[in-house]
């Protein structure tokens, strides 16, 4: 494991490199997919060089991609789950935060994550069993700290249009929906939702937070975990809640309400 471990830094830090290289502070073009969401040709970009990279590296494992939306025909021997541009609006607006995902799935479960955003300069790596960390740095969720008075909880911009919140933290909307969990992973967030992430937006971060000790499930009854062989993930979205504990999981999934 190691040696994915190591190759997954490398080649998320070198696409990050090179995202950071086309970006413009004044905006980039991007075009609306279907599904109502952007991408730049900087994404398709680096989707290939993630993709060509992965199969000189592990040709005989299968690949699910966002931008190329490769489809799995196959778990066999593993499964590897890229975002390559995490962020895209803020990317094209020159916004600072965006970064890049890159997760391997063994028997369709998350084995090893890594997401560098590299304007912020962050790199958060977690592999199954061997905790989480931040820069080199080992990280743990945090419980809300009586001497800090205004914990905050990450979401989406969504969420308030589809949702009726009570959560009493305060709101936190950064355009990634991987970058949220993360917050949540390193401790910053206590609470974490994302109304419409797609398995490629969780693949990283769900093992992230549950290695950082966190609690991470979908809100409705289908898990994106694990992944199956002849499913169009392109067309399902996974409602997802983290949270800091058991108990604020629990407190939490019952001040988010599905507004009628």
């Amino acid at each position: 494991m190691t040696s994915y471990r190591d190759f997954a830094i490398d080649l998320a830090t070198q696409t990050g490199e090179f995202l950071k290289e086309q970006f413009q502070p004044t905006g980039t073009p991007a075009t609306l997919k279907p599904d109502h969401s952007f991408v730049t040709e900087v994404d398709l970009a680096a989707d290939r060089l993630i993709s060509q990279a992965i199969h000189q590296q592990a040709p005989g494992d299968v690949l699910l991609s966002e931008e190329l939306q490769t489809g799995l025909d196959s778990l066999e021997p593993a499964v590897w789950v890229i975002d390559p541009l995490d962020g895209t609006t803020n990317y094209s607006l020159g916004l600072h935060i965006w970064g890049v995902s890159i997760a391997r799935l063994v028997a369709g479960q998350p084995v090893l994550g890594v997401l560098y955003f590299p304007l912020v300069n962050e790199l958060y790596v977690a592999e199954r069993g061997q905790g989480a960390y931040w820069n080199g740095t080992s990280i743990h969720v945090r419980l809300p700290d009586p001497q800090q008075p205004w914990p905050f909880f990450t979401c989406c911009s969504r969420t308030h249009k589809r949702y009726s919140i009570t959560i009493p933290y305060k709101p936190r909307i950064f355009g990634s929906a991987a970058y949220s969990f993360c917050m949540l992973a390193r401790g910053a967030a206590v609470v974490a939702f994302e109304s419409t992430p797609k398995v490629w937006d969780l693949a990283a971060v769900w093992l992230l937070v549950q290695e950082a000790g966190g609690v991470i499930c979908a809100l409705k009854e289908e898990s994106p975990f694990p992944v199956t062989p002849n499913h169009d993930y392109t067309k399902v979205s996974y409602p997802t809640l983290a949270a800091a504990s058991s108990e604020i999981y629990l407190t939490s999934q019952q001040q988010i309400q599905p507004k009628q």
